[in-house]
């Protein structure tokens, strides 16, 4: 039994790092994506040519200009050709720019509510886009355009009441830095080594300790995956559940972008750990049977 990890201590391995991974990842993401303005801006960038969220766009600006304008029995007329005329305008290079212009703005709002320096919704304030659908329409010499109003209209991406029940997990995930997923791969190999150590006399019995822990840890890294893969789901389902109705498809939509980097994490770290794992199975069984063949070899006259 010296050359396998006991049961307990396989257990003792799986659990500690199917929770250490998702927070190495969490950790990592918040640092490196969510605390960069630049890479955060560049991970919401082609969402301005999303459906859902030039959807949303458009309801929301034109909902606030139909507030402003009296267009009597044309109003529902007048309602159509407006959305239209912003729809329009969505798919040009201008609203791409206002669309990045927006989210780096929202990004302070992000900022301050993970330092916990507000308690209002996290948003991404519509008015420099309303500003250039304006522009751009009165440009075009479109009736009663220049009664729309630019004004601060909002998409919730997340509700003051979840912002603040993630606030702390956030504080703790951005003080940890990278520093968590520096000391996963440490105890991964430490794992291992210690295995190698006491694996028992001979080097075939010390590799035989070594590769069954390294299946434990690359098990360990698969479940973890796994694991970080059902938070970030249960997260989203949180999240988009305090979002109005009419704003749900382009929070899910901004949602998804951000979290892009953490699904592609899980997938490769999934992958990874198996591969490691199911190679490490294979080289004990070879292993293995070079022990019993030189222990067959060694009672022969």
């Amino acid at each position: 039994m010296r050359t396998y990890l006991s049961a307990a201590l396989a257990v003792v391995v799986l659990v500690l790092l199917a929770v250490l991974v998702p927070l190495s990842a969490l950790s990592a993401w918040v640092d490196l994506e969510i605390d960069n303005t630049d890479r955060y801006v560049a991970a919401v960038a082609p969402l301005a040519a999303d459906p859902e969220v030039q959807s949303t766009v458009s309801d929301l600006i034109t909902d606030g200009a139909m507030k402003q304008i009296d267009a009597g029995p044309l109003q529902s007329t007048v309602r159509d050709f407006l959305h239209e005329a912003v729809m329009s305008f969505t798919t040009t290079d201008a609203f791409q720019a206002a669309w990045n212009a927006a989210n780096r703005t929202a990004h302070e709002a992000v900022t301050a509510a993970l330092n916990g320096n507000t308690g209002d919704a996290v948003t991404i304030d519509l008015a420099p886009m309303t500003e250039q659908v304006k522009q751009n329409l009165e440009e075009n010499g479109v009736l009663l355009a220049n009664l729309i109003p630019v004004q601060h209209t909002d998409i919730t991406i997340v509700s003051a009441d979840r912002a603040d029940q993630f606030r702390q997990t956030f504080r703790w995930l951005r003080a940890g830095s990278i520093w968590p997923a520096v000391g996963t791969v440490v105890f991964a190999v430490l794992t291992v080594a210690v295995a190698w150590v006491r694996g028992g006399p001979g080097r075939r019995r010390s590799a035989l300790a070594a590769l069954s822990a390294t299946a434990v840890a690359g098990f360990g890294f698969a479940l973890g995956a796994l694991v970080l893969r059902v938070g970030i789901a249960v997260a989203r389902d949180r999240v988009l559940s305090g979002v109005p109705d009419s704003e749900t498809g382009g929070a899910a939509a901004v949602y998804d972008a951000l979290t892009s980097s953490l699904r592609t994490t899980v997938w490769i770290v999934f992958g990874v750990g198996l591969a490691v794992a199911l190679c490490a199975v294979l080289g004990r069984v070879w292993t293995a049977r070079g022990v019993h063949g030189g222990g067959q070899g060694g009672q022969r006259p």
